[in-house]
């Protein structure tokens, strides 16, 4: 059974992601820094929870080590977690900012680099990540959002090119669009102008079974109602 470890996980998109895998044949590891949100998820699919707080090396250290002592190896890691504040550069809490990129960016090297240090001894694999359209363009009062995922995508470029030889495959999903959340309110419960999560999902899973002769190494999924 292929083993799948989503990073940062919720119950958005990542309960998507989570019952996606499982229906595929996945085995199921789900990490975040509040797991009783994610107990019922687990429950539901047969997933084991961690919790790791990306922005800390230790955590993410252990994280790993824990999944080595479950003999868990994942052969897709998936890097959905994120962090967004905004507002006029006059005004931006630089603490706030400083936390913001530690998750978009920092965390997502720290799970890069233990995942591809077991990846590579085991002579395959693929890195998933959730990017955004903040990452190809910076949006008016929103320096810390846009600095995040323009790193983000930065650091998967870098990866592909160094790890693909190798064949670990590493992918970037830039979301396009607000995705639908019937708990959120407007407008994020109007599957009109919204991405549907399941969806979504299907897409992540293509790409992380897609032979190496033909790899995407990045793609982005908007609503045929978002504007380019």
């Amino acid at each position: 059974m292929p083993n799948v470890l989503i990073v940062g996980a919720g119950t958005g998109l990542s309960a998507s992601l989570a019952r996606c895998f499982r229906k595929a044949g996945y085995s199921v590891s789900l990490a975040a820094r509040n797991t009783v949100k994610l107990q019922e998820l687990a429950h539901e699919i047969g997933a084991q929870l961690f919790t790791c707080d990306v922005s800390e090396k230790s955590d993410v250290h252990t994280l790993f080590e824990e999944l080595d002592n479950h003999n868990f190896m994942p052969d897709t890691v998936i890097y959905n977690a994120g962090a967004y504040t905004r507002g006029p550069i006059t005004e931006i809490d630089t603490d706030i900012t400083k936390e913001t990129l530690m998750i978009n960016s920092f965390g997502a090297l720290l799970v890069a680099q233990q995942a591809a240090k077991r990846m590579l001894k085991n002579g395959r694999g693929a890195i998933l990540f959730t990017g955004a359209s903040a990452g190809i363009k910076g949006f008016s009062q929103s320096a810390p959002f846009a600095m995040g995922k323009f790193a983000l995508r930065g650091l998967c470029q870098s990866l592909a090119r160094e790890l693909a030889p190798q064949n670990i495959h590493v992918a970037h999903f830039i979301i396009d669009g607000l995705i639908y959340s019937a708990d959120r309110g407007a407008p994020y419960d109007d599957p009109a102008i919204t991405l549907n999560p399941d969806e979504i999902a299907k897409t992540y899973l293509y790409v992380s079974e897609q032979e190496r002769s033909a790899w995407t190494w990045e793609l982005e999924l908007r609503t045929n109602t978002e504007s380019f």
